[in-house]
């Protein structure tokens, strides 16, 4: 796998999980850390020499409910806005517990139970009729027959009738299977087993979950990053890292730029700016993970076809399209930051806000505005 575009976790950082398997700390049955390593694992430390990366940009607190919860004979959902790493903490989650994060459900219109629980070898079927050897597991009979974390991405994009089939597995830990007779039909669950689901608040209304789901799950809402300095040290090194090696390896995105697209996310998505004055606020997605995205798109951009310096036209660029994805009407508001926020920043000659104001042809024409003649 060295050569994999994208290592999980547990492989990414095989070392610090190593180190963390040597502190102390009563463990809950099947979990290969502490319940204090874990929440390390996420938010950063130390271990002897070595140290552990913060990787998850949130509330320590937060963290730590989150790894009790899994210890818990609850579910954990994390809910909220999108782009705030929900599938991320889920991620570092199940690999710090369960040294694996791959056993993944993916929620869709199109998700069937099978998929979730277990399927046939149709040719083995056919010849020797159901058994065990005919079998095909899916993640949720994987996780409880090992006794590993179970991630349900987007959960509520999935069908009601597919989303309640976990209501057995949550509660009584176990999974029938009654094309097999006696015990081989039934599996029980093993310590360790758990499930984290994730949920955008933007998909309520989609396929809301069953009030007796619900009742099996802990909830914990995940919040935007509020420290603004915070959220340009995260895009900072979320870009630096992705930039270093790749095809945009030698492209700079200087530190005037870097302030230019975070605050620009972080006073659009809050609704005011640094100086209190209030914002038009679209419905679009400004969250830090579309931050990194913008930066890295335009450090790309600029590597192939620019001077390797990524210069503010490139920024105001790739936004537009940003914006637009979600809701082309959300581009209103963007064109409104740009009179009340930039301009005023660039008629006091603040460094780059200059050349970020000049760009502000970029914005004509998106999302159906029209084009100056």
């Amino acid at each position: 796998m060295a050569d994999a575009i994208r290592l999980p976790a547990e492989r990414r950082f095989a070392a610090e999980l190593a180190a963390l398997s040597t502190l102390p700390g009563v463990r809950p049955e099947g979990w290969r850390l502490a319940p204090r390593a874990v929440a390390m694992f996420a938010h950063g430390g130390q271990v002897g020499d070595l140290p552990i990366t913060r990787k998850f940009w949130g509330d320590d607190a937060l963290v730590e409910r989150a790894v009790a919860s899994l210890a818990s004979d609850r579910g954990l959902l994390l809910i909220g806005e999108p782009g705030t790493a929900k599938s991320w903490l889920s991620e570092l989650l199940a690999a710090g517990i369960s040294g694996a994060s791959t056993l993944v459900i993916h929620g869709t219109a199109g998700l069937t139970e099978d998929q979730i629980k277990y399927g046939w070898n149709y040719a083995l079927l056919l010849a020797e009729g159901p058994s065990p050897r005919a079998l095909v597991p899916g993640p949720l009979y994987t996780g409880m027959r090992t006794g590993r974390i179970v991630r349900f991405e987007e959960i509520t994009r999935a069908p009601h009738e597919v989303s309640d089939g976990l209501l057995a597995a949550l509660s009584e830990k176990l999974l029938s299977v009654p094309e097999l007779a006696g015990d081989e039909g039934l599996l029980l669950g093993r310590p360790g087993f758990n499930l984290i689901a994730t949920a955008n608040t933007r998909d309520r209304g989609v396929n809301e979950m069953s009030a007796a789901l619900k009742r099996r799950f802990n909830f914990e809402h995940v919040q935007p990053v509020a420290d603004l300095d915070e959220e340009i040290r995260l895009v900072r090194e979320q870009i630096t890292s992705w930039v270093a090696g790749g095809p945009a390896a030698g492209v700079v995105l200087g530190e005037d730029l870097l302030e230019l697209l975070v605050t620009t996310f972080h006073e659009i998505r809050t609704g005011t700016t640094l100086e209190g004055v209030r914002l038009e606020r679209g419905s679009a997605t400004m969250s830090t993970a579309e931050a990194v995205s913008v930066g890295y798109n335009a450090a790309l951009h600029a590597s192939f076809f620019g001077a390797s310096v990524v210069a503010p036209r490139d920024l105001v660029g790739w936004l537009a399209g940003t914006v637009v994805k979600d809701d082309p009407a959300s581009a209103k508001a963007l064109r409104s930051y740009w009179e009340v926020a930039v301009k005023p920043r660039a008629s006091a000659e603040r460094g780059a806000w200059r050349a970020y104001w000049a760009a502000r042809d970029l914005l004509e024409g998106v999302g159906g505005a029209p084009k100056s003649r």
